[in-house]
């Protein structure tokens, strides 16, 4: 692991551990490596070994792959432009490359014949038109500017009610866990 990749999973161990709700005393204790020890890692100031972070990993339920891909060593400035051409038609991928966060921009009129089920948080935006949404058993028309949210899990299908219906979504990536309290 090279020094900026190390810095970045200490990062990463911090999130997952706080998302938890863990103290670094019961990571230790769970991993049985030391609180300075951990204290170091997360702040960037030790490299934790490949043994080291398996350990950490499974104090943390997950894998060493996991807090490495959530640690994503790049720092990205990236700009999607507007003209990007969309792959299928009517998709435009708004965040390129393997991140947490994924993001698109549906335009026209988005295939409703299947039904969506993601393991992480959705969240829709409806930047022009109109959409229907059934989710959770219920029905609901969303119109510009109207945001829905999907907790991780649940079953929905939507389509454009109108045309030129442009719609918003972004999401947790589903190669990252994301974690309920």
């Amino acid at each position: 692991m090279d020094d900026k990749e190390n810095v970045r999973v200490g990062a990463a161990i911090r999130r997952r551990r706080r998302a938890l709700s863990l103290t670094l005393a019961v990571v230790a204790g769970r991993s049985g490596l030391s609180v300075p020890f951990l204290s170091q890692v997360e702040n960037e100031r030790a490299r934790p070994s490949r043994a080291s972070l398996e350990r950490v990993a499974d104090a943390l339920g997950t894998t060493a792959v996991e807090l490495l891909c959530a640690a994503d060593a790049r720092r990205t400035v990236e700009v999607v432009r507007a003209d990007h051409s969309a792959e299928p038609p009517g998709v435009r991928r708004l965040v390129k490359g393997h991140h947490q966060l994924h993001a698109l921009e549906f335009a026209g009129d988005p295939d409703a014949s299947g039904e969506f089920q993601h393991r992480n948080d959705e969240l829709l935006y409806v930047t022009e038109g109109a959409v229907e949404v059934e989710a959770e058993g219920r029905a609901y028309r969303l119109a510009r500017g109207d945001t829905l949210f999907l907790s991780g899990g649940v079953r929905h299908r939507w389509r454009a009610a109108v045309p030129d219906t442009r719609v918003l979504v972004v999401a947790v990536a589903e190669h990252i866990k994301a974690e309920s309290e």
